[in-house]
């Protein structure tokens, strides 16, 4: 992408050094501005791309480079040991890469013209000016509060820092601690209420929207809150915070539904670019304020480049501006800053917001457009729902994923995917993101020679089950209806619901005004088979019920197959079951 404006002013020439056997080299001084993901991994890159610049970086908190991924891991003390968090010290990168790391030490402003930064010693208070030939910005982003009365309450934290981790820790292990309310339902609020859980706390979680964690669409969600409340998470959909009321001995989440006591409350509603060094210097802005990137990561000045949570990039399939804050893109923005800062011409080619969570047994991971995007950018695209064992169901511990795939109605591009399950849900979507990144279609992923044993997978994958059934739609071989639109199905008196699974499961749990014949009985029982009507049909996970389309179809009967059958569909519309 290329943005009017920048690079429109030649780069200024960075100093010179002359080594001792008369060579002529250049070394910048590059300014670092923020660590973490993305100012560390540009600093090592930069390093090994130039012996001879001088590079500072400046760190706000105490902490150059640390897992913050890891953080809510360390409240439920799955990572026990506090040096675990902290991937790289400011003695470490001065070892190793010659880097000179300046934490608890906070640049307040940028002067482009005359090429300095102010910092500010947040120890002593003392401010001081450095010169730099390039700048690189990587401050990241700050936690939104909910934007209410009492969101800053000292009982209210937020899950950032390595200091925020420690401070919510130690109020978590605190004697008469036995509630917590978490506002904001994706991947920190999740994984926060997840760890406050095994401390033994109890946990409500409120959550704005019908859903929790956002990239997934809302019948892949519900599963996952499911989850939480087998956890032994309290959930609330709906739920608009008004106020948070400290208390003598606590504090009070006011809600317009209702009053949720506890003794801490962790605002987990998400985050904003921190861009306000930008502004400041005016360099360009777009989405939710954040730093206008070109692919190169350089920014509307031609001396000064930025990566990570706080910049704006590409969609990769659609080309529009977003901002998406995750520490894979930070990582990789990082490394291309780092080149072309140093003259190696390289590329950052778009975000495809690959991501993945695990929530107390069950994972769910998301790559490319959900429905809602879709929809928001008028976007034709056709769905598949698919059921398969994570490995071979004869070898011991095989567990079921959902996996959900989105492709355009022509060529059948893949276009997303979501997968929810216990085991095997990493694998398959870094299989369907490099799919997505590669351009692929759902034909193509049947062709995916994917690795099998027993142990591992099936001799068909589940992303090669994904492609099957998903090209049986391409090619009009079976129509589907989805799990959505089952609450007008069930009402309606102009089609049949049938379900061709055995007696014993229809027994178990049906839709209502279903009718069953298992679908091994289908051919000895068609004079059993209203005609002339629209034949709605099920079975647990869709494969029996599009056997039964295909065979009922060539008798002339209009058949449409579940996508995902009655197993997804318990899910999203658990109501629909009749016991």
């Amino acid at each position: 992408m290329k943005i009017p404006g920048l690079f429109s002013k030649e780069s200024r020439a960075v100093r010179k050094k002359t080594l001792p056997d008369g060579r002529t080299v250049d070394a910048p001084k590059i300014l670092i501005v923020g660590g973490v993901a993305g100012g560390a991994t540009a600093a090592a890159r930069l390093r090994r791309l130039n012996e001879f610049a001088e590079i500072i970086i400046f760190e706000r908190t105490g902490y150059v480079s640390y897992a913050n991924c890891g953080l809510p891991y360390y409240i439920g003390n799955v990572i026990t040991d506090k040096r675990d968090l902290t991937l790289q010290s400011p003695a470490g990168f001065a070892a190793r890469y010659n880097v000179e790391v300046r934490v608890s030490t906070e640049v307040i402003s940028v002067d482009p013209e005359a090429h300095t930064v102010v910092a500010r010693e947040l120890s002593s208070g003392r401010e001081y000016t450095e010169d730099y030939d390039r700048l690189l910005l990587a401050p990241g982003a700050a936690p939104a509060l909910p934007g209410v009365p009492g969101d800053r309450g000292k009982r209210v934290y937020t899950l950032r820092t390595v200091e925020d981790t420690f401070r919510l820790g130690e109020r978590a292990e605190q004697q008469g601690v036995k509630r917590a309310v978490v506002i904001g339902g994706g991947f920190i609020g999740l994984e926060t209420a997840e760890n406050l859980v095994r401390r033994g706390i109890s946990v409500t979680l409120l959550q704005r929207s019908r859903q929790v964690l956002p990239p997934l669409d809302a019948d892949m969600a519900s599963m996952l809150a499911e989850e939480l409340v087998r956890g032994g998470v309290d959930v609330r959909f709906g739920a608009h915070v008004r106020s948070i009321e400290e208390r003598r001995d606590g504090v009070t989440v006011v809600t317009d539904g209702g009053r949720y006591d506890c003794e801490l409350v962790l605002a987990a509603t998400g985050v904003m670019p921190e861009s306000d060094l930008a502004l400041g210097c005016g360099l360009k802005t777009g989405v939710k304020g954040a730093i206008v990137t070109d692919d190169g990561m350089g920014t509307s000045d031609p001396d000064i480049f930025a990566v990570g949570d706080a910049v704006q990039t590409e969609d990769y399939l659609t080309r529009e501006p977003v901002n998406v804050p995750l520490a894979g893109p930070a990582n990789r923005q990082a490394r291309v800053a780092a080149d072309n800062i140093c003259g190696v011409a390289d590329s950052y080619r778009g975000t495809q917001g690959t991501s993945i969570v695990k929530l107390f047994g069950l994972t769910a991971a998301a790559t490319g457009m959900n429905e809602k995007t879709a929809q928001k950018r008028g976007i034709r695209y056709l769905k598949t729902v698919t059921l398969s064992p994570s490995h071979a169901t004869y070898y011991p511990g095989a567990e079921e994923m959902f996996v959900k795939l989105l492709f355009t109605p022509d060529a059948g591009k893949l276009l997303g995917a979501q997968i929810v399950g216990r085991e095997g849900v990493d694998k398959r979507i870094d299989v369907l993101g490099v799919a997505l990144r590669a351009g692929m279609s759902v034909r193509d992923l049947t062709t995916l020679e994917l690795a099998y044993a027993p142990p591992f997978s099936s001799a068909k994958d589940p992303v090669n089950v994904a492609g099957y059934v998903a090209e049986n739609v391409l090619a009009g071989l079976v129509k589907q209806f989805h799990a959505e639109e089952l609450p007008e199905l069930c009402d309606a008196s102009d089609i049949v619901m049938l379900d061709v699974r055995s007696r014993g499961e229809f027994a178990s749990g049906h839709f209502s005004r279903a009718i069953n014949v298992p679908v091994d009985e289908l051919r000895a029982r068609l004079d059993y088979l209203p005609r002339g009507v629209p034949l709605y049909i099920n079975c647990r996970s869709g494969t029996r019920s599009y056997i039964a389309c295909r065979m009922l179809s060539a008798y002339g009967f209009d058949c449409h197959n579940l996508a995902g059958g009655i197993a997804f569909a318990s899910h999203v519309h658990p109501e629909l079951i009749i016991k």
